[in-house]
């Protein structure tokens, strides 16, 4: 069964998926160049081929989209008591590029708690709480047995992408996929701009707007893109995913879904 051809979410969700400005393609939108460092000149803006995406398959069971449904409350109330009690007791995992990073002798919700910044002071772990509930995909992962972890990455054509990305000289952290088919570019941040085009399930490249500044209270973070056309203009957010996102763990056992583990981040 596929990811729908749209998405219904909570109202009380939605608001912290879409303000979170949290995901990859975000950070890398709004990313400084350090200081000392010589600027990359941006890629040119130009009309590109297509390389389509096919979206990961949902989890075709009902208990799980209430375990989702379970973790958005949790995360909408930022209640680290409830957390706990959907998180294993013990073997939580933590895996990152430098190797495991759990503390064995912390609590499997302290560990969760320091692999998704869950007491930063701006509230952004538990808004990256609430978009993991929102996501519906989840895929085995060989590194770790008995475990679905989320969100899973689209089947895509590895060589297009490769050639995508060479022929556009930039670099995989500049493309995004969309989460679903049929979303609309506008000509400009405002939910009434004209629509200049509407995706299908294919990499979308992202802009790196230096100087970003966070939406006005009430309106959702967006992102600047080109379209295939060679079109600029903007997206929401949480319309567009990248590859590699960071991955929230899931282990059912007779008592029900759990969150099993993390991979990514850093300590």
């Amino acid at each position: 069964m596929g990811r729908s051809e749209s998405v219904v979410i909570p109202a009380a969700l939605a608001s912290i998926v879409a303000g979170a400005c949290l995901s990859g393609l975000v950070a890398i939108a709004m990313a400084q160049q350090p200081p000392g460092q010589q600027a990359k000149p941006p890629a040119p803006i130009k009309p590109y081929p297509v390389v389509a995406t096919t979206l990961p398959t949902t989890i075709n069971d009902p208990s799980f989209d209430e375990f989702r449904r379970q973790l958005g409350e949790v995360a909408v109330r930022k209640d680290k008591a409830a957390l706990g009690k959907i998180v294993v007791p013990q073997g939580f995992f933590w895996r990152t590029e430098k190797g495991e990073k759990a503390d064995k002798n912390k609590s499997s919700v302290d560990n969760l708690t320091a692999a998704i910044q869950l007491d930063a002071p701006d509230g952004s772990g538990w808004d990256s709480l609430a978009s993991y509930a929102f996501d519906p995909t989840a895929a085995p992962v060989a590194a770790v047995r008995g475990v679905i972890c989320s969100p899973a990455d689209p089947v895509f054509n590895d060589k297009e992408l490769e050639s995508l990305i060479k022929g556009s000289q930039t670099d995989l952290e500049d493309w995004g996929y969309p989460l679903v088919t049929g979303v609309e570019v506008r000509s400009g941040r405002k939910a009434n701009d004209p629509v200049i085009e509407t995706l299908g399930l294919h990499f979308i490249r992202v802009l790196i707007e230096e100087n970003m500044t966070p939406p006005p209270s009430g309106q959702p973070p967006t992102l600047k893109v080109v379209t295939p056309s060679g079109k600029v203009g903007y997206l929401p957010a949480f319309a567009l995913a990248p590859l590699g996102n960071d991955q929230l763990c899931y282990r059912k056992d007779s008592a029900g879904w759990k969150i099993a583990g993390f991979i990514g981040g850093e300590p």
